[in-house]
């Protein structure tokens, strides 16, 4: 082995290293007594996308505060792991608005199409933020399944919930045909 690739190794195992502390330190920091601490260790465990803080962030949906829970959610789909795949369904269905949007804005990115269903039970939803994400992690999940009950929200009220399901629909329609509602 060339004495130049030692060091590269050294440097790659201390990068590692200091990751891991670093994911250590923010995951302790989801339990700090200051919101602030909360809610940005679970932005940066996301960004990070370290699996070893998915129980974590599976506990941080259950915060008192929604501005740490609702972001624990999307952190968790940009981790992507099979474990948060439950408790986000849960947290889909929380009386909570904002836990609902992270909920689903998780489970479009955790990328797993039995979430489906679920989230075309979200279609239904009374606040419109909340159709609104449903109506894009159905897309991002192009799951054809999903067409009829987009399509039933064309004429949905709110037209940001409008726009998402059109651009939904044009995800899940085949190449060269159109988005025809």
């Amino acid at each position: 082995m060339p004495d130049t690739q030692v060091p590269d190794r050294v440097k790659i195992e201390a990068e590692e290293a200091m990751r891991r502390k670093r994911v250590r330190g923010l995951v302790g920091l989801l339990k700090s007594p200051y919101l602030d601490d909360r809610w940005k260790a679970a932005e940066k465990l996301g960004v990070i996308g370290d699996g070893s803080a998915v129980p974590a962030l599976i506990e941080a949906l259950s915060d008192p505060f929604v501005e740490v829970s609702w972001i624990a959610a999307k952190s968790l789909g940009e981790i992507g792991d099979g474990r948060a795949f439950e408790p986000l369904i849960q947290a889909l269905r929380s009386p909570e608005k904002w836990l609902r949007i992270g909920a689903a804005i998780g489970l479009g990115r955790l990328g797993d199409r039995r979430a489906v269903p679920a989230l075309i039970e979200a279609l239904k939803d009374e606040k419109a933020l909340v159709r609104k994400h449903a109506a894009w992690a159905l897309g991002v999940l192009g799951d054809p399944s999903a067409a009829e009950p987009l399509r039933a929200l064309i004429n949905d009220p709110d037209r940001r919930v409008r726009e998402e399901v059109l651009l939904a629909l044009k995800k899940l329609s085949p190449p060269g045909e159109g988005n025809s509602p």
